[in-house]
């Protein structure tokens, strides 16, 4: 993606973001330079990777396959492993009208999946094999606002405003906004983004992002380029 298109999508998810009345931390909107100068102080957010995440999967074609990502609160993978302390992360999406979000399953993340407001949510799942992959035939088992729910392989969930999912480890799933643009609230385990998303096409996490001009903020992927 060229910067330029990075800096035009977060103009306006940023106030997509704010028109549900949804407040960032104060740091999302510090320029690139304020945040160098200040780089000490915010260690713990660069090596969390929390703030911006603007991703095409390296694929060229953001309104086709994208999706646009605040991780608000991630917690430490030492904690996860030893079983105790800050084992949970936080983010807020939009997924476009039509715009998917890649099939992908995580290893160790947890995660519930909620429409915030907008339009509704089409997430569409697959159970895994026992090796791993899509299980085509299997059905797919899920817990919505807290009860029980059985998916046939590959049928779409439709979340409406308010509602959730949660999706456990190997829970294949890919998702996009159904008849307009949708907030999305993820609560999950922690994330790892380097190394706990499973895709099942050939593709990457974050964006390749040519510099046609200035970053509006930096992104998460930028953090080890600008920050460290």
């Amino acid at each position: 993606m060229k910067r330029s298109e990075i800096n035009r999508v977060l103009r306006a998810g940023d106030e997509f973001i704010q028109s549900f009345g949804y407040i960032l931390p104060p740091f999302a909107h510090w320029p690139a330079e304020k945040m160098k100068a200040n780089k000490t102080r915010l260690a713990g957010i660069i090596s969390a990777k929390t703030g911006w995440d603007i991703t095409d999967y390296g694929q060229g074609d953001f309104n086709r396959l994208g999706l646009f990502l605040f991780t608000t609160r991630n917690g430490s993978q030492a904690d996860l492993q030893r079983g105790g302390g800050m084992c949970y992360a936080e983010k807020i999406m939009i997924s476009r009208q039509d715009q998917i979000s890649p099939m992908h399953r995580h290893i160790l993340k947890a995660e519930d999946i909620i429409n915030r407001g907008g339009a509704t949510l089409a997430i569409k799942m697959f159970a895994s094999d026992a090796s791993g992959h899509i299980a085509h035939k299997s059905d797919v088992h899920v817990i919505s606002d807290g009860q029980a729910l059985v998916q046939k392989a590959g049928e779409i969930l439709l979340l409406e405003p308010g509602q959730s999912v949660t999706l456990m480890p190997g829970n294949w799933h890919e998702f996009w906004g159904e008849g307009g643009d949708v907030l999305i609230g993820e609560v999950s385990t922690v994330n790892d983004d380097q190394n706990d998303n499973i895709f099942e096409a050939p593709i990457g996490r974050f964006a390749d992002i040519i510099e046609d001009e200035p970053p509006l903020y930096l992104l998460v992927s930028d953090y080890d380029k600008w920050l460290c």
